[in-house]
């Protein structure tokens, strides 16, 4: 059945349904809106001496930029680069039936007891809390066997060949050889000249990581505090490689993780809830350095924009700066 448009008295065609008044005010209404939003932009720029559409726009940048969004856009860049596959097979088909193998025997064997203990404080919430739980057991074990010792190579190869892929191989060649005829990023990564460690292998961050397991007793907010503690501890560690290839001091470097330690905090909450993930823990494991890559490559692109500012040229977006005086 096709549809009948009407002729109006103007000698217009108005679509079914409505009338050429409710056309004239629709068209009024968008003038207005229109009129409206040109004023406000004018006087917004007429009215501030120092017009920036950079903080204009800030909310919907901050938005788009957010860092808990990158581990994200990790899987999507890994998914949507074939060549890295070759990387993740190397490592992540024995280790994921590995894990999956301690994941099950950790939930046959003490999944129901958390269980039946929880159920004491958390009533039928009980059930969600202990897989939680138990998730976050299995990821103690896998991390003190596997991941400081097999994965972390893997790791720093992901994370170097992201770089490179987004035109920072003056980053990397530094620190590793470079084959600079391959056809990918992948195969351009030689042998590192320098240590090269993605993640440093930390006992005081699975102490705090065992330590911390009990909030998830806590009813409703304990799961999700756990969550946020621990993150903000590791947020900070997948920018570990950066932080080495640009050659930082041990003070440098706290001082860009001050500045950065709420982003780090929702980073590392993310992509600590996607390593909870059973069976493909390892997966995003890896896809999560493909994100911290790709924060990277937008940090650096700041950081280089700002050095190539004229002198007294502020950055209305940089954070305040760091003091080791506390008042």
């Amino acid at each position: 059945m096709r549809a009948e448009y009407v002729t109006n008295s103007g000698g217009r065609i108005s679509p079914p349904g409505f009338s050429g008044k409710s056309i004239r005010l629709l068209k009024y209404i968008y003038r207005i809106s229109s009129g409206a939003l040109y004023a406000y932009l004018y006087l917004l720029i007429m009215t501030t001496p120092s017009f920036n559409p950079t903080v204009a726009l800030r909310p919907i940048k901050s938005v788009v930029s957010a860092s808990w969004l990158y581990p994200f856009k990790g899987i999507y860049y890994f998914l949507a680069h074939p060549s890295f596959y070759p990387l993740f097979g190397r490592r992540l088909i024995p280790l994921t039936v590995t894990s999956i193998v301690i994941l099950g025997l950790l939930f046959t064997f003490t999944y129901l007891p958390q269980v039946a203990f929880l159920a004491i404080f958390h009533g039928p919430t009980a059930w969600v809390n202990a897989a939680f739980l138990v998730l976050g057991e299995g990821q103690v074990v896998i991390a003190l066997l596997f991941e400081a010792l097999l994965v972390d190579e893997t790791l720093v190869n992901v994370f170097d060949a992201t770089l490179i892929d987004q035109g920072l191989v003056d980053l990397v060649s530094p620190a590793r050889i470079l084959f600079h005829d391959a056809p990918n990023s992948v195969k351009m990564l030689g042998k590192p000249t320098t240590s090269a460690v993605y993640s440093p292998f930390s006992f005081r961050q699975i102490a705090e990581f065992i330590l911390f397991l009990p909030l998830n007793l806590i009813p409703i907010v304990g799961t999700p505090a756990f969550l946020i503690i621990t993150g903000a501890r590791a947020g900070p560690f997948h920018h570990w490689r950066w932080f080495k290839l640009r050659g930082l001091t041990k003070k440098e470097r706290n001082k860009e993780i001050k500045q950065r330690s709420w982003k780090y905090t929702w980073f590392g909450t993310v992509s600590l809830l996607l390593q909870l993930v059973p069976v493909l823990s390892m997966f995003f494991l890896l896809t999560t350095a493909c994100g911290s890559a790709l924060w990277v490559v937008k940090l650096e692109q700041q950081r280089r924009l700002l050095q190539e500012l004229p002198a007294g040229v502020v950055d209305e977006e940089a954070p305040p700066a760091y003091t080791d005086n506390p008042i």
